[in-house]
Parts: C-alpha cells; sequence; structure tokens
C-alpha cells in the first residue's frame, strides 16, 4: 500500500513548502483538489493553464511525490449537478467532468474521486431511481475522456450526515454497474462506511472487485489513529483482499496543525503495513 495526503488541509500554504513537507512525513502521493489550483470564491479547472498544471506536477516530482488525482471535484464550482432533472446542466457537468479528467492526467494522476454531495444530493420531485439514472447518463459522457487520459471515475458512497445519494458501498456499485465502464470503479472512505450497517473490513472485502481508491480518516474528522475507529481490522481486510493502491489521509479538521495530523496518522498506519 501507498500512502498519500490530500492538499488542501495545507490551505494557502505555497505548493512547493507542503509537497516537501508531506514527502519529509513518509508520504509519497499528494491527492490535489481542483480549487487549490485557482483562487476565488468559485473555480472552473478550465480556467487553470497548462503551465499551471505542469508546473504542480513538477513541484510534486521534485518533492518525490507522485500525483494520485482529484477529489472534491465539484466543490467551489457553480452551474454542476449529477442528478439534475434538467438535461442541459446534465450536459454541462459532463463535460466539466472530461475537462476535470484531461486536467488530471496533465497532472499525472490516475483517479478522480466522486463525493461533492451538494451536486449529488436528490432534488424536489427526483426519485433516488430517476437520479441514479441521471447520474449514470453523465458518467457514461465522460467515460471516453476519461479512458483517453488513463483517468478512473471513483464513486464515493457518503453517509447521512453529507445527504441521500449514494450512501453506501453497494449503492456505489450498483451506480458503477449502470455506467458499465472499466474507468468507473468505486472508492471507499473510512469516515463514510462507519455509518453502514456492517462492520468496516467487511465491507472493503465485500466490495473489493470495485475498489480503487481508499481514504483513511475519522468520524471526527480527523485522521487515522486520532478517534475511535480501530485500523488493525481495516489494514487487515485490505491486505488480505490485495489492495496495491493509494491509501489517501483526508480530514475535515486541521487542528492542531496539518503537519500533526499528517505526522501522527503516518506514525499511526505504519503499524499495519
Amino acid at each position: 500500500m501507498k500512502f498519500a495526503l490530500c492538499n488542501e488541509m495545507f490551505g494557502s500554504m505555497p505548493f512547493e513548502q507542503a509537497f516537501a513537507t508531506t514527502r519529509n512525513l513518509g508520504y509519497t502521493g499528494i491527492e490535489i483538489a481542483p480549487f487549490t489550483l485557482a483562487e476565488g470564491e468559485t473555480v472552473d479547472i478550465r480556467d487553470v493553464s497548462d503551465a499551471k498544471l505542469a508546473e504542480v506536477k513538477k513541484q510534486a516530482a521534485d518533492a518525490g511525490l507522485q500525483v494520485v488525482g482529484l477529489h472534491w471535484l465539484l466543490a467551489k464550482t457553480t452551474g454542476f449537478y449529477l442528478t439534475s432533472p434538467d438535461a442541459e446542466v446534465r450536459r454541462n457537468t459532463a463535460e466539466y467532468l472530461q475537462a476535470l479528467a484531461t486536467a488530471c492526467g496533465k497532472l499525472g494522476g490516475t483517479i478522480m474521486v466522486l463525493g461533492s454531495p451538494q451536486q449529488r444530493n436528490l432534488l424536489p420531485g427526483v426519485t433516488y431511481e430517476q437520479a441514479e439514472e441521471y447520474a449514470a447518463e453523465v458518467l457514461r459522457a465522460a467515460m471516453p475522456v476519461c479512458a483517453d487520459n488513463n483517468v478512473t471515475i471513483a464513486l464515493e458512497p457518503l453517509g447521512p450526515a453529507e445527504g441521500d445519494f449514494m450512501m453506501t458501498a453497494d449503492s456505489g456499485v450498483q451506480l458503477a454497474k449502470l455506467v458499465d465502464s472499466p474507468n468507473c470503479q468505486l472508492h471507499l472512505d473510512v469516515k463514510a462506511m462507519s455509518s453502514e450497517s456492517d462492520p468496516i473490513a467487511q465491507v472493503i472485502r465485500e466490495h473489493s472487485e470495485w475498489m480503487v481508491h481508499f481514504h483513511a480518516n475519522d468520524p471526527n474528522l480527523l485522521g487515522p489513529g486520532m478517534g475511535d475507529v480501530e485500523f488493525a481490522p481495516i489494514f487487515a481486510a485490505l491486505s488480505d483482499v490485495g489492495y496495491t493502491g493509494w491509501v489517501s489521509v483526508e480530514v475535515f479538521k486541521y487542528e492542531p496543525s496539518p503537519e500533526e495530523i499528517a505526522r501522527v496518522s503516518m506514525e499511526y498506519m505504519q503499524q499495519f503495513v
């Protein structure tokens, strides 16, 4: 297994410094939130120049890091919605996912984690089955560009605290089956899986065939080892299913400091590998 950090935890710290810190703490990958590539209340990946993408890719490489890919795909954007009944909104969303896949490829990344609950939750009058079909339509339209850039969209189930669409690993697999592409698979997140009825290790084992990416965190919004979740059975399950992909630390609280969170998380996870 390979360990990565999600870069938004470093806030406004310059990429070069954040990447060096990440590598010095033992991580070998960096996962990037697109909104960190631009400034402003709203962002559009299409406004990020090829030169900027090349610069970030080089900064990561110079620090000894691999760019894992992108997450928080639709955060701080406007006009996009995965499950909208409006055909134009769905078309625009598919085009934006295509642009993200192109940018991800230029950064050297291969994974795009699709969470973004505020752009996928059920809208008034839309049933779950309709929303699922709308989402599958959007994702299918993005698949050729993903394939061209060697990028896989990893669907991220999220718990009920985040919303009401794709809340379990089962529902993530169901949507991936509707998309029916090798470039659309499953992402699993410890915080989200903590809301499932089955133990996390069981969820991992039962969905390993579809899993291409993994986030390590705790329901308390901090990193692994900083809350009540016991990771020994989680890493045992990852090992048992032969998972060799990235384990990215994604947190939502940044105190006492990003560096301390990253250090404690790494020291804790290294016990199990």
